[in-house]
């Protein structure tokens, strides 16, 4: 397997935390979909999730972190912890921006009607998953009938003001390849998606996310299975680009565990590869401020460097 920090060594790149302006909580890992690409292995069956004392030790911590504006909430579906609207409100009380990671199909789940009203009344940002305005390709990728909830939903934010010029309701899509390839370009794409969406169901977004699919959990059990992940490896090494990984989304994140640990980034919580200091609990700290520069990287990282590169705001380049 290729050695990212050689390959960042090669290029004279040193990889180091800057001061922390976005805590990504992952608040648990049940899902109402089980996607093929899933660097969670989030689904119905997962029962990791957040607790409120969890909850109230980050909401405490925030209280005293100016330098940290948003709050990027993920899961699993995150709307499908029972603390979710809890910690949106609280967190929106302390003037910070808050991101809803979401799937759009659970707005169809039990007691999730009212979400896209609860999430517009507190101008949380979503950021949703439609990795293509096909409706074949999506359900290849996420399960049978997700096109059409996700539609629905979209068209549900929109008549809430979602994706609205001087709304200030932001509603960004996120694309992520379906086969073992890069992202397209991705303005490029995003007109494709703009177009298409707006002529064939007149829904509106405001930007679209170019993701790389990460060769880590599900989806690495997919390529080992169907005998590619050495090829797929190759291709992300191959085009490694030095300018990507000078602006990798973890020098000014940290991530945060159902469970309180802390992470360099989302994908190393996946891997459960743990930070290069000694206070890895959110219970361990005074402050985020006290997170040492340096950031534990592996293989997978060529996965956020290929290309134009890859954050969870989309291409980095």
């Amino acid at each position: 397997m290729k050695n990212f920090k050689a390959a960042m060594q090669a290029h004279h790149i040193e990889l180091k935390r800057n001061a922390v302006h976005t805590l990504q909580v992952n608040i648990g890992k049940r899902c109402n979909q089980a996607c093929h690409h899933c660097h969670v292995e989030s689904g119905p069956n997962r029962t990791e999730n957040m607790t409120l004392d969890t909850v109230d030790r980050l909401l405490e911590l925030l209280r005293h972190e100016p330098q940290i504006h948003t709050v990027d909430i993920t899961g699993g579906a995150p709307e499908l912890n029972p603390h979710f609207r809890y910690f949106v409100s609280e967190i929106r009380k302390i003037n910070k921006n808050v991101i809803d990671r979401c799937n759009l199909t659970v707005f169809f789940e039990p007691h999730q009607d009212d979400t896209p009203e609860f999430l517009a009344a507190h101008g949380v940002q979503v950021v949703a998953s439609l990795p293509c305005y096909k409706e074949d390709n999506v359900d290849a990728q996420r399960g049978k009938g997700v096109f059409g909830k996700s539609i629905a939903a979209l068209q549900k934010l929109n008549s809430l003001g979602y994706g609205q010029s001087g709304t200030g309701l932001i509603l960004n899509l996120v694309y992520n390849p379906v086969g073992e390839h890069l992202p397209p370009e991705q303005k490029s794409l995003e007109a494709d998606y703009h177009a298409h969406l707006k002529d064939e169901f007149g829904i509106e977004f405001n930007q679209l996310f170019t993701i790389t699919n990460m060769p880590i959990k599900r989806y690495a059990h997919m390529l080992e299975r169907d005998g590619k992940m050495h090829d797929y490896m190759q291709l992300l090494f191959d085009n490694f680009n030095p300018q990507a990984a000078k602006n990798v989304m973890c020098t000014e994140l940290l991530s945060i565990g159902w469970d309180g640990q802390i992470y360099d980034c989302d994908f190393n919580q996946m891997l459960d590869i743990p930070l290069n200091w000694k206070t890895r609990t959110i219970w361990d700290i005074a402050s985020f401020s006290q997170a040492e520069t340096e950031i534990a990287v592996a293989s997978h990282c060529f996965g956020c460097t290929a290309g134009a590169g890859s954050s969870c705001g989309g291409a980095l380049l």
